[in-house]
């Protein structure tokens, strides 16, 4: 049998926070295309997915703020990752499920 964790009010209230922040199309899209490890400037988003590098920015913040991104500076750059690589799971639920 699996033991279970139990789930405190504050991690869960953690979890929902979590999800209510991914829970935007643009933000979809930039956890997507953080997937697998991978580290990305507010330049390179914004690239990818066409829209204004201050509406990247707002919506990294975002999620940088309720814990589902981390940043890193080098240099004059700083690269935004997942905090979690198991929340990439979650968005590829959200994408089998509403894009495929």
């Amino acid at each position: 049998m699996e033991e279970t964790k139990e789930l405190s009010v504050e991690r869960l209230e953690l979890a929902a926070t979590m999800l209510k922040a991914m829970a935007h199309p643009v933000r979809i899209a930039i956890l997507k295309h953080l997937e697998g490890g991978k580290k990305l400037t507010v330049t390179e988003i914004h690239e990818l997915l066409q829209i204004e590098q201050s509406t990247t920015s707002h919506h990294l913040g975002i999620l940088r703020d309720k814990g589902v991104l981390c940043a890193r500076r080098e240099g004059k750059n700083t690269y935004y990752y997942l905090k979690y690589e198991m929340l990439s799971q979650i968005v590829d639920c959200i994408h089998a499920c509403a894009c495929e």
